[in-house]
């Protein structure tokens, strides 16, 4: 699952953490990615990365983008399962909103399978860029790839959309933005090979939370075990 949380901030301008986790809790997914958790909207409170780790009992990486005084603001992966070999890497572009990118491994009872998480800039230039590193992670992966996110991607021409796609042909397609009336398409989970992607569906009870629908999808890691390097 990947969602963009708005830093908890739903549509009726409230803070509420709450109704996140309560959403989460329902869908239970066992990977999860979240983008725009922002620790300077409970100042002096529970840090949400220490929140949602405590509350949904998973592994958690925290990758903050931006560090303040007031807190941190970046993203958060979580799984039911263990993390192998995880690294931060940051795909900022100079001039811009600092990025990252989670890349690790993951020990499923169904086999181990390559994860990335990001959250990309809203110009084309820097996501082309961005892109550019993030084929270069999917291209060491010798088994099943997943790379989910917000991927701010909306224009046709030049998208990243086909850059991504040559290399993880699998993908979901659903609008997830604005979430009462989403027309973009920002959030995808991608995958590598196709067939690893064997349903998807976006969470539309997700729109009284963010401004942004959280995207579901079953992976089956076993569909990568005859892959060789790419």
């Amino acid at each position: 699952m990947t969602w963009n949380i708005h830093g908890g901030v739903g549509p009726d301008r409230l803070h509420d953490l709450e109704r996140i986790v309560a959403l989460i809790r329902h869908i239970d997914p066992d990977v999860l990615a979240l983008q725009e958790v922002d620790s300077r909207r409970t100042p002096g409170g529970e840090h949400p990365m220490a929140m949602l780790t405590r509350v949904l009992g998973h592994h958690g990486v925290a990758a903050a983008a931006i560090t303040t005084a007031d807190g941190d603001y970046g993203q958060v992966l979580m799984s039911r399962w263990p993390f192998v070999a995880t690294e931060i890497h940051d795909i900022s572009v100079p001039g811009r909103e600092p990025r990252r990118a989670i890349e690790t491994q993951i020990d499923s009872p169904a086999g181990t399978f390559c994860l990335v998480a990001t959250h990309l800039g809203l110009r084309l230039v820097e996501r082309r860029r961005q892109a550019a590193q993030l084929v270069k992670l999917a291209q060491r992966c010798t088994t099943t790839m997943v790379m989910l996110g917000d991927f701010n991607d909306w224009v046709r021409p030049g998208s990243i959309q086909n850059v991504l796609a040559r290399h993880l042909p699998g993908r979901t397609r659903h609008r997830t933005f604005p979430a009462y009336r989403p027309v973009l398409r920002l959030d995808r989970i991608y995958c590598r090979p196709a067939g690893a992607l064997v349903a998807s569906r976006v969470e539309r009870r997700g729109r009284v939370a963010s401004d942004h629908l959280p995207v579901i999808a079953e992976i089956d890691p076993r569909a990568g075990e005859s892959l060789g390097r790419v």
